[in-house]
């Protein structure tokens, strides 16, 4: 039986499938037309951010569980996969500290101008110290854009370790949630966007988040704001961010996450200083890497041995999902 990993994952994910038997192969590359050549004998794959397509599904012709190796989801036929009967797998819980980490860490890079400060000292220019553009988050307030597991945990270090007034918007969440956790609930995101001194964004990218962030949005942010993306790229308009910073509206910006991955080195976003780049590396920790193969690995044989495993996608496939013996098990 072979499992077929579109990216690769932790060793001690590699582990679990090959003990249940599994073989398992790296796809040559990570694309989709090399993956729709490749998952023809696979009854198995695992993939990360780049998705899995119906290109790709139409060819795994022997696929009994597709394992998603991480949160997002925007990149995999969700749809298509449902109406195929293909049971999809994810980790929404895995790489949540993680990822949370990395947005405070990027929120204190730029407020301390970390980045700039480490060029100065390779530069010989000591003075850098004298600037006076550095600045506090503590008593600042933070907009938190989805009130996901990454969102809520983000916003709970903030608070707890900076003393921040965290307001959040998100349509999808009870706001009897939101208020039990001492956060302020926001219906007008513009409005919001004028209060927050840091926004931080961990909504998924959907037709109504893609290019959420664009000229005008920006405009709404208050002057010498941050914005710190660590959810999809999508969900900012490059060129709005670019002028943004760049004529000094906003402090500086941290993204993590890209439209395109990986990043063209040409990019609009590398020739601007204020934009901190990092190759989505928010949930790649050593920690997280583990939790979230580990877990990915085990459900993925959780479905090829016929239970039903704790994290499905679309729960309603499985009692009709393809190629199951006993259709009822649990």
């Amino acid at each position: 039986m072979l499992c077929l990993l579109v990216q690769p994952i932790h060793p001690e994910g590699v582990a679990i499938l090959e003990g249940a038997g599994l073989t398992v192969r790296q796809a040559r590359q990570a694309t989709m037309a090399c993956v729709a050549e490749e998952v023809g004998d696979a009854v198995a794959a695992i993939t990360r951010n780049a998705g899995f397509d119906r290109s790709a599904m139409t060819a795994a012709t022997q696929l009994k569980v597709l394992g998603n190796h991480g949160i997002g989801l925007d990149p995999v036929d969700v749809p298509f996969a449902a109406e195929i009967g293909l049971p999809i797998v994810f980790t929404p819980h895995a790489n949540v500290q993680s990822v949370a980490e990395h947005a405070i860490g990027q929120m204190m890079a730029l407020a301390k101008r970390t980045r700039e400060a480490d060029a100065a000292v390779r530069e010989g220019n000591f003075d850098y110290r004298y600037t006076r553009d550095f600045v506090e988050l503590s008593g600042r307030t933070l907009l938190i854009l989805g009130f996901g597991t990454i969102g809520r945990r983000t916003a709970e270090i903030a608070a707890a370790a900076f003393g921040m007034r965290v307001i959040v918007y998100s349509p999808s969440a009870d706001p009897a949630a939101v208020a039990a956790a001492g956060y302020t609930l926001v219906s007008d995101l513009d409005e919001a966007l004028g209060e927050a001194d840091v926004v931080s964004l961990h909504q998924r990218l959907t037709p109504q988040t893609l290019g959420l962030f664009d000229a005008g949005r920006f405009r709404a942010m208050k002057k010498g704001a941050m914005l710190v993306n660590t959810a999809r790229g999508g969900i900012v308009d490059a060129q709005a961010l670019i002028d943004a910073v760049s004529s000094g509206h906003l402090r500086g910006a941290a993204m993590d996450v890209f439209e395109a991955e990986p990043l063209p080195a040409d990019h609009a976003y590398t020739k601007v200083p204020g934009i901190l780049l990092s190759p989505h590396i928010g949930g790649a920790t050593e920690e997280a890497l583990v939790r979230t193969a580990v877990q990915t690995a085990e459900q993925v044989v959780a479905v090829l041995e016929g239970r039903k495993p704790p994290h499905l996608v679309d729960e309603s496939v499985w009692p009709r999902r393809r190629f199951a013996t006993d259709p009822a098990a649990v």
